[in-house]
């Protein structure tokens, strides 16, 4: 059981509301808006989609890395490796 199981809904109702915002800066496109009003729009939806990564990294530590942590050995060396690979990809983007 991953450490997001319990709020899975919460998170895709989260990501159906990004996609509704990405299908929306589409139509924008489509339709020749005003280019700010479309930059707008994309940082409101880079913003969801940093939210939810957030919440997921979260998880991850507390459940994931925590469990392997208190296992020990090379699993917990391995879930360190992961998470801290996995922030870096965050600081990146």
């Amino acid at each position: 059981m991953h450490g997001y199981t319990e709020d899975k809904d919460s998170y895709l109702k989260r990501l159906a509301r990004i996609e509704g915002q990405v299908r929306g800066l589409a139509r924008m496109i489509e339709e020749d808006k005003y280019c700010i009003d479309i930059l707008t729009q994309i940082s409101a939806a880079t913003k969801g989609l940093q939210a939810v990564s957030l919440r997921l990294l979260d998880e991850h530590l507390k459940h994931c890395v925590a469990e392997a942590l208190a296992e020990g050995g090379e699993n917990a060396d391995e879930k360190v490796r992961e998470a801290s690979e996995a922030i870096a990809r965050l600081v990146k983007s």
